[in-house]
């Protein structure tokens, strides 16, 4: 009975990028001058691993690179070539490249050619051994040569021997031919290397054993000619498709010339379009890659344990029902508390399975602090704490690119060239640290770094020339730093390809506020700066206010919450073309009539205290919110607008509530936003 190795291929790739993630993080420890002999067993086993992986279910460039990977490293594990920064280097281009490779393969793309055969090369450079670099060309009649075309070669290229894709038609051993007698007979030829691919091959109740089901992609190293390969074949050549290609050793200089000249007589591309149509069936090839999660046993217990649960409840449930009198109230009241406190129980658990370490969103950080420090010529460290914190895995995958924006902000802005910190009176070492914890319900990830701080005066001086402030106007240091999220807002008068074109810190709030979260920063002009970003840690749920605006029902984030209070007139205060505010605390707080922004028919006019105000925080700004009503704390599943609807501003989501109606979800920073829009508030009033 056959089996589909196709089932497997996910769970491959998925260890593969691990093994690499392990392997990136020994390197990089190497690099920092790290000498635990332990940590280059690390990175072999995980190239080992990735090379017995991919030879296991066919991905013969991959187990082919890896392999040369994993000789060199071999070497250095035994002491026998020592670790230097260029070795680090070429490692780190390798695992970059076998990154590529693996990506590739999960997506079912080809790839380029140049790229391994030039990487190849300088491994086997490093390792002071001739580069062979393989150059597949088939024959320039057709890529089905059936032995009758002969090869060409340029004075620059030296045949090292053959690469052959076998392929035998059903009728193959019917017409008295043994596909094995021929693999025994190419043996006699040269070092043979057999890579079997068995996608054709039925189930035990459909094989007929008279039939060949099994093709061949074939490495022959060996000083044989063509002439020779074409005699092993001839007697099958009408039974078989059959690809015959010499593999080539050439200088690097002259690789891609010879590729360019062949695709131009396009004979690479069809031989590589056959072997694409040989080794994997159309119904093999990959629509999309699917999206996975690993979980603990113990969550999958736990869940298994609250289904035992619930499922005892149910029979409880359904024999009180059986034979219900008034008397036997009490025991289905208990039954639905019970059952209650069970899908509650359910729901988290359920929930807690989506969870992931922010080590996923955090890990690819210090490979791109080494190569962004490297070419800005600085030197920093990157410390990373709370990696263990777990937060829902959508949000890990749309927090990450915010995160990228601030960190490449840190390294090219924020922190300074050494000789610049050692005249500061600091270590010519700067760090960026990156913190996660828990919260409440959401999570923060804090970024620091020890550099220059914002420049306040330069900041002022920009927003004045956009027309964003006056001349005579006074700022806080907050309100200077909220500047920067204007969008197109740069202080750096010369764009690069790391910052400066004013797309970035605009871009970072937007994504973070579509996430429901905030961000805030705090600087100490030639300390540092700090940003904190405060995130749900689920998408899916949310506690939220329920509140009644006319006849309407809205639901406001628990977290976005103050307080509320009852308003006393005595403390409003109108001030000219920038609406209300009411005095709390000594603190004069802007008030949006929630029933104007979204144009509900409201009970609320005058006076305020027939009402409620609500306080709300978003993006570091107060607001009070004027409400009829409080209607209970609820938990409740958040639904997309965008997918069911269209995108609606100031609304993050909806949900259905307890009796059936629809609750749309608040969204605060965007509410704030548009009665700014709207009104010309100013949270500075």
């Amino acid at each position: 009975m056959a089996i589909d190795m196709t089932q497997f291929h996910q769970v491959f790739f998925e260890e593969s990028f691990e093994n690499l993630a392990l392997m990136e993080a020994g390197l990089l420890s190497l690099a920092e001058g790290a000498d635990d002999p332990e940590i280059i067993n690390t990175i072999f086993r995980g190239a080992h691993s990735i090379k017995g992986g991919s030879s296991t279910f066919g991905f013969s460039e991959i187990a082919d690179f890896t392999h040369v990977l994993e000789s060199l490293l071999d070497e250095m594990r035994a002491g026998n070539r020592p670790i230097t920064e260029e070795a680090i280097e070429l490692l780190l281009g390798s695992v970059d490249l076998l990154g590529r490779l693996l990506e590739a393969s999960n997506k079912g793309e080809t790839t380029s050619l140049l790229n391994v055969n030039t990487q190849l090369e300088k491994l086997a450079e490093f390792q002071n051994k001739p580069a062979k670099v393989q150059v597949d060309e088939p024959p320039p009649s057709s890529p089905f040569s059936h032995g009758q075309a002969q090869s060409t070669t340029t004075e620059d290229t030296v045949n090292i021997g053959w690469h052959i894709v076998f392929h035998p038609l059903l009728h193959m051993m019917r017409a008295g031919n043994d596909p094995l007698s021929i693999l025994k007979a190419l043996e006699q030829l040269g070092a043979l290397r057999v890579t079997c691919d068995y996608a054709r091959l039925p189930r035990l109740s459909e094989l007929n054993p008279e039939e060949t089901h099994l093709s061949w992609d074939l490495r022959l190293e060996g000083a044989c000619d063509r002439n020779e390969l074409a005699e092993v074949f001839d007697w099958v050549e009408d039974d078989c498709d059959l690809v015959i290609m010499p593999m080539f050793s050439m200088p690097s200089n002259d690789i891609k010339e010879a590729i360019v000249e062949s695709d131009r007589g396009e004979k690479i591309a069809d031989a590589s379009a056959l072997l694409a149509s040989i080794n994997t069936p159309a119904s093999k090839k990959s629509e999309g890659v699917a999206s996975s999660i690993r979980v603990e046993t113990q969550k999958i217990d736990s869940l298994i344990n609250m289904i035992g649960e619930l499922v005892i409840t149910q029979s409880m449930l359904e024999a009180i029902g059986e034979n219900f009198t008034f008397e036997r109230l009490g025991k289905l009241q208990e039954g639905l508390e019970q059952l209650k406190r069970h899908t509650s129980d359910l729901h988290e658990g359920v929930m807690r399975v989506r969870m992931l370490p922010v080590s996923f969103a955090f890990n690819r950080f210090p490979r791109m602090v080494h190569d962004m420090s490297a070419k800005l010529g600085k030197k920093i460290v990157l410390e990373m704490s709370g990696i263990d914190t777990e937060v829902d895995k959508t949000v890990i995958e749309k927090m990450t690119d915010p995160l990228v924006h601030l960190i490449r902000n840190s390294l090219d802005h924020g922190l300074e060239m050494p000789v610049e910190r050692l005249q500061a009176g600091k270590s010519e070492t700067g760090y960026i640290r990156l913190n996660a914890y828990q919260k409440g319900g959401n999570v923060v990830i804090d970024i620091d770094d020890d550099g220059r701080g914002l420049d306040k005066v330069s900041i002022f001086e920009k927003a004045l020339q956009k027309g964003l402030v006056s001349a005579d106007q006074y700022l806080s240091d907050e309100e200077i730093n909220e500047l920067i999220f204007h969008p197109g807002f740069t202080t750096t008068d010369a764009a690069n390809d790391l910052s400066g074109r004013g797309v970035g810190m605009d871009v970072v709030r937007r994504n973070i506020n579509e996430l429901g979260g905030s961000i805030q920063i705090t600087s100490i002009e030639g300390e540092g700066c700090s940003v904190s970003m405060s995130l749900p840690l689920s998408l899916a749920i949310m506690d939220g206010q329920i509140v009644r605006i006319g006849n309407e029902s809205y639901i406001i984030p628990i977290l976005s919450i103050i307080e509320s209070i009852q308003p006393n007139t005595s403390n409003l205060s109108r001030l000219a073309g920038k609406g209300e505010a009411y005095k709390l605390r000594e603190e004069f707080i802007p008030i949006i009539r929630v029933n104007e922004l979204f144009g509900i028919p409201h009970e609320i006019t005058q006076p305020l205290n027939d009402g409620l105000l609500v306080i709300v925080e978003g993006d570091g700004r107060l607001c009070a919110l004027l409400v009829d009503e409080l209607l209970g704390q609820k938990q409740v599943v958040i639904k997309s607008l965008e997918e069911n609807y269209q995108r609606v501003e100031g609304i993050s989501g909806a949900t259905i509530l307890g009796d059936g109606s629809v609750g749309l979800i608040m969204d605060i920073p965007g509410v704030i936003g548009l009665a700014g829009q709207g009104r010309g508030l100013r949270m500075s009033a």
